[in-house]
């Protein structure tokens, strides 16, 4: 909610500077700040959704609706990225006056407070193993870019002078192609997690070392992994001694998998078959 905020207040007091200042480089910047409050209500409604425990008709949870959301935040990052564009053209072909100096000030201040949030969301994302917070720390970080590049456009045009009025409208058009670079890669980011796409092999190593600690286990057969949401689900087979009777071989089963559960690598749910050792 504190980043829904600050980008409430930065949207204002962009398109303030914006106005004030005659810079459509900054009116842009201030766009890009509405569309990250969508997109941090987006991520958050997400995050909502994906913490329901399975019922009847998810009997895998809701873990899926993490990477759609941030799938949303994409597509809300391109029509952005297009709104930018179209509008940055216009004011490149329509005369206007130089910006004015004191809208710098207020963008240095605003690029080092978007990279300071950027950071912050990157490590709480990398911690959690949340595809929705690294998304936002993305946007964050395209944030930060557009309002580098409205300030160095701006300061273009203010040291130069006449004949230099559009260089902050030229800085829009190439944080534009800035925030689309950065768009595809949190479209494809979740677009892995919703197809489950394999994880890490570290990961997959983790899991099998967890796994082949527990007593009575043998060996690991084979081991497939997917990111659901903020937690994991494993499918393993796991190879035990032939001569178990089957209550030994299921008491092992629960082992495994109270050892998995339990375990720090964020697993929600496992299904172990076994396999006799050869």
């Amino acid at each position: 909610m504190r980043g829904i905020a600050l980008n409430l207040l930065l949207a204002v007091v962009k398109f303030a500077g914006g106005i004030l200042g005659n810079t459509y480089a900054l009116i842009a910047d201030g766009v890009e700040s509405l569309m990250d409050v969508f997109s941090s209500v987006l991520v958050w409604a997400g995050f909502r959704v994906a913490a329901r425990p399975p019922d009847e008709d998810h009997p895998y949870g809701h873990g899926k609706a993490e990477p759609l959301a941030a799938m949303a935040v994409a597509l809300f990052i391109f029509a952005a990225a297009a709104w930018i564009g179209v509008h940055a053209v216009h004011e490149i072909v329509t005369p206007h006056r130089t910006p004015h100096w004191a809208t710098l000030p207020l963008l240095a201040g605003i690029v080092a407070v978007k990279w300071w949030f950027s950071r912050r969301m990157a490590r709480a994302g990398e911690a959690e193993g949340s595809t929705g917070l690294g998304v936002e720390a993305w946007h964050h970080y395209s944030d930060a870019i557009t309002s580098a590049a409205a300030f160095i456009g701006i300061a273009i045009a203010i040291i130069c002078g006449p004949g230099y009025e559009a260089a902050d409208d030229w800085a829009a058009l190439v944080a534009c192609a800035v925030v689309v670079f950065n768009g595809v890669h949190i479209f494809n980011r979740a677009l892995r997690d919703v197809m489950d796409t394999a994880v890490p092999v570290e990961f997959e190593k983790e899991v099998r070392a967890v796994a082949s600690a527990v007593a009575g286990v043998h060996g690991i057969d084979k081991c497939r992994v997917r990111k659901s949401g903020l937690s994991h689900l494993v499918d393993i087979h796991v190879e035990v001694d032939p001569e178990l009777t089957v209550y030994a071989g299921h008491d092992i089963a629960h082992a495994v998998k109270d050892a998995l559960v339990h375990s720090t690598l964020h697993i929600s749910d496992v299904s172990v078959h076994i396999e006799p050792a050869p």
